[in-house]
């Protein structure tokens, strides 16, 4: 009996994906990944709802005048930017790095640059849910946020990409070990010396100078700014945070080493 059918029908076409596919298929898996780590959800989504409810309900530190939940909300939203782009990002891709992850993706049809696009994504996706859950509890509070939405945006953008920088660039350069304590400590760090929960005004002078300089406190002052008393573009601090991203993905494009 003679096969009428065409030849090569069922022969295989080899060949990697569409390159959007392959980076949608990269961050779905990066954002499962996270969603699913007990840790990260503590350190992304626990800590700052948790600081946010407490500090605000309970009178532990001066915030000046006016509601405590207005001061703070824009600072926990900066924290929790720096939870998800920095110490997240750095932990995950420098135990990544470490076992030998990165290396096999890196040979993979998925170009290095579309990983890190992937991770890029998946970090923005995690912020998102994120910016969504802090502010239905501010809201819940008694949150009264104002400014323009845009110029949020820019800010946690703008966070986001300097934070992200600083932490594949610790990622790429220590062994994961130093980069976990790392990580964890300047978290600490610049929760109590960001302006996240104690206003930088409570710090000696010569302390507020070198501390309105970190991604963090120009994030958290920026956004407190417009969120709490309306005001423009707050083109200073979005000067900080462009040079912080600038150098932190610049010195991380350059030294980062996958393996």
């Amino acid at each position: 009996m003679t096969d009428t059918k065409t030849a090569g029908t069922y022969a295989p076409k080899p060949g990697a994906a569409p390159l959007s596919r392959m980076v949608r298929a990269q961050a779905w898996l990066e954002t499962r990944t996270q969603l699913r780590n007990g840790e990260q959800l503590l350190l992304t989504v626990i800590i700052p709802t948790l600081l946010l409810v407490l500090f605000s309900a309970v009178d532990i530190v001066d915030t000046g005048k006016g509601s405590r939940v207005d001061f703070l909300a824009p600072g926990i939203l900066a924290l929790a930017m720096l939870s998800t782009a920095f110490t997240g990002q750095a932990i995950a891709t420098g135990f990544e790095r470490r076992y030998g992850v990165l290396k096999r993706l890196g040979a993979s049809p998925l170009p290095r640059w579309g990983l890190m696009t992937a991770k890029t994504c998946s970090v923005l996706a995690i912020e998102a849910l994120q910016v969504l859950l802090l502010t239905v509890v501010a809201l819940a509070l008694g949150w009264s946020p104002h400014g323009n939405p845009a110029t949020v945006l820019l800010l946690l953008l703008l966070g986001t990409a300097a934070f992200s920088g600083l932490g594949l660039l610790m990622a790429g350069t220590l062994k994961a070990e130093a980069t976990l304590a790392g990580a964890n400590l300047v978290f600490i760090l610049l929760l109590v010396g960001g302006g996240v929960i104690v206003p930088l005004d409570k710090f000696p002078d010569a302390a507020q100078s070198a501390l309105q300089l970190l991604p963090i406190s120009a994030l958290s002052d920026g956004l407190r700014d417009v969120l709490r008393h309306g005001t423009g573009v707050p083109w200073a601090d979005l000067g900080v945070l462009a040079v912080w991203a600038v150098l932190g993905l610049g010195a991380a494009a350059r030294f980062f080493k996958w393996e």
